[in-house]
């Protein structure tokens, strides 16, 4: 049973042609571009950045961060301090955010003790960060999410028992003194 076998490999006897399965043609034919070079649908994503940068979109983003609180990122900027800083800085974020210019800062990394004895990496950044981070969710997730409770699926109703989504009246956040 050890000894090798010798080596059994069957053949098929069907006619191979001598080309492959689609034929071939004889003459030259060259295909005109038809379709430019463009993204597919550039309609929905031309005016983005403009919606993430609007004044009420930033206002809103910048309570949501403000009411999760949380530890200042690698330059020190508390979520206290942050309400004064983006008055400040507001125009020079917006202008490279507009321009495609705009570069995070690196996350500050900080070791934080799991429950079994050993530590997991957290990354923290910027207050500045996640406030535009938060902008851009909002306006992301605004395209077409909400569900409203007749429309709901019932996985969507089971998440969402008794949220109804309403229409919030928008406030200026030049009024209010924010930006």
């Amino acid at each position: 049973m050890t000894a090798m076998r010798p080596p059994y490999q069957l053949e098929l006897a069907l006619p191979i042609p001598g080309r492959g399965e689609a034929p071939r043609r004889d003459g030259q034919e060259v295909e005109t571009i038809t379709a430019m070079a463009e993204p597919e649908s550039p309609a929905s994503t031309v005016h983005l950045m403009e919606a993430i940068c609007d004044p009420d979109n930033i206002e809103t983003a910048l309570r949501a961060v403000a009411r999760n609180k949380g530890a200042p990122g690698i330059d020190g900027i508390t979520v206290k301090q942050l309400p004064g800083v983006l008055k400040a800085r507001w125009p020079e974020i917006e202008g490279q955010l507009l321009q495609g210019r705009y570069r995070p800062q690196p996350v500050r990394r900080v070791k934080i003790p799991k429950p079994d004895r050993g530590t997991r990496n957290l990354g923290i950044p910027t207050v500045i960060d996640r406030v535009i981070q938060q902008a851009v969710l909002q306006r992301l997730q605004r395209g077409g999410t909400r569900h409203s409770a007749s429309t709901a699926t019932a996985s969507g109703r089971a998440a969402r028992p008794t949220r109804r989504w309403r229409r919030r009246k928008p406030t200026s956040s030049r009024a209010i003194g924010l930006l």
